[in-house]
């Protein structure tokens, strides 16, 4: 939920500080660009350079650099932000945000930010439970700020109560919400699957394909930038997933694909089969290695479950379901009746006459083809920029 979202906090002076570095390391981890602004007495209390080193980015915390002269210019960070969080907020700050002063750099962003303002307190009991500190956080809150309720527990000063700065893993968890709550698939259920399947022939062979599973890992990472749950059911593949709330089920043959997807689809909003599942498997799995005797070595091959055509047979009212289509010639025909015939809503055509396209690439070139016939051809792309596309396409669907 927080990939590529610019997060802007502010560090004012407390002794919570040292869980900054914590929140800072965990927002990184998630994907986000973390800048920091920090009040001069903050820096009593942390290292500048411990959060810069974490953030990636200079921690600011006065107007000018004192070397160089820089202004650090409080306006751009104000409208850079996605979302502006202090953590600590203590009361001094705090009280001096509900008045509108602008004595440091901290203060003077959060009167220039036009982002969300979150704020998370950080101070003794008493301090926390002064009609004062209660009607500068009833005035803030009234400005449209969000307040992260200090938590209870054990004080700086050896008291127990509340006022301890917000754990930095619940602050987490409230921004992945608020974030998710903004995004258009937010509440819908996708299921993707990807890669190859493996077929085996004895203990130590198998049938398979060149897939890299590289499409749908793309797919699944797009449906969960925009909000969706996603379940990914991948072939034997090396890649890993990005999002951490995508959750990953490995599967090797063709029929573990059917037995996952089967169970799954229905209770899906969102099911896309970029998977290259196999159109046969041996009739026989020799249970030994299969020794090398003649010349001749004769395959019996039979025909797998397909996957796609069973789930358009009993595709729920509603349900988006993509397919994907792999053609070496009569791409549009034989991807129009593969359309038609497996209920779809629509069919992604990759072809393989495409150079730079295909399997293992980085890049794809696909046409979308709807119910309606309508193809949309796109040119050759990344094959994240590729996923957007397709994601694009179910935006339009779910909107529609």
């Amino acid at each position: 939920m927080l990939r590529n979202k610019k997060i802007l906090l502010g560090v004012s002076g407390s002794i919570a500080a040292y869980k900054s570095a914590l929140l800072i390391r965990f927002l990184v981890k998630e994907g986000a660009e973390v800048k920091v602004v920090m009040t001069p007495s903050a820096k009593e209390f942390i290292s500048p350079l411990t959060l810069a080193t974490l953030s990636k980015n200079p921690a600011l915390s006065d107007f000018f650099t004192a070397n160089d002269g820089t202004w650090n210019n409080h306006v751009e960070l104000g409208l850079w932000a996605d979302l502006f969080i202090i953590a600590p907020a203590t009361g001094a700050t705090l009280s001096k945000m509900a008045v509108g002063m602008s004595d440091n750099l901290l203060l003077a962003c959060y009167l220039s930010a036009r982002c969300p303002v979150w704020f998370a307190p950080a101070m003794d009991l008493d301090m926390w439970a002064h009609p004062s500190t209660q009607n500068t956080i009833k005035q803030l809150r009234e400005y449209g700020n969000m307040l992260i309720e200090p938590e209870i527990g054990e004080l700086a000063s050896g008291l127990e109560g509340q006022g301890r700065m917000a754990e930095p893993e619940h602050i987490l968890d409230k921004l992945k919400v608020h974030f998710s709550q903004s995004l258009q698939l937010h509440g819908k259920k996708a299921l993707v699957t990807a890669g190859p399947t493996y077929e085996n022939l004895d203990p130590v062979r198998f049938i398979g394909n060149y897939s890299s599973g590289k499409m749908g890992f793309a797919i699944a990472e797009a449906l969960a930038e925009q909000g969706a749950e996603v379940t990914l059911v991948s072939g034997p593949t090396h890649l890993k997933t990005k999002n951490s709330s995508i959750h990953r089920v490995n599967i090797i043959s063709a029929a573990d694909m059917l037995s996952s997807c089967t169970e799954l689809a229905p209770s899906q909003d969102i099911v896309v089969m970029s998977a290259a599942v196999a159109d046969y498997r041996p009739e026989n799995i020799a249970q030994q290695k299969i020794k090398k005797k003649d010349v001749l070595f004769l395959l019996r091959l039979t025909k797998t479950t397909d996957i796609l055509k069973e789930l358009g047979a009993k595709k729920p009212k509603n349900q988006i379901l993509v397919g994907f289509a792999l053609e070496t010639e009569n791409e549009l025909k034989n991807a129009k009746e593969k359309l038609k015939n497996k209920n779809l809503d629509f069919i992604v055509l990759n072809s393989m006459n495409d150079k730079g396209a295909g399997f293992s690439s980085d890049q794809n070139k696909i046409t979308i083809i709807d119910k309606k016939n309508k193809a949309n051809a796109f040119p050759l792309k990344n094959k994240d920029e590729v996923a957007k596309d397709i994601v694009a396409k179910i935006l339009e669907l779910t909107n529609a």
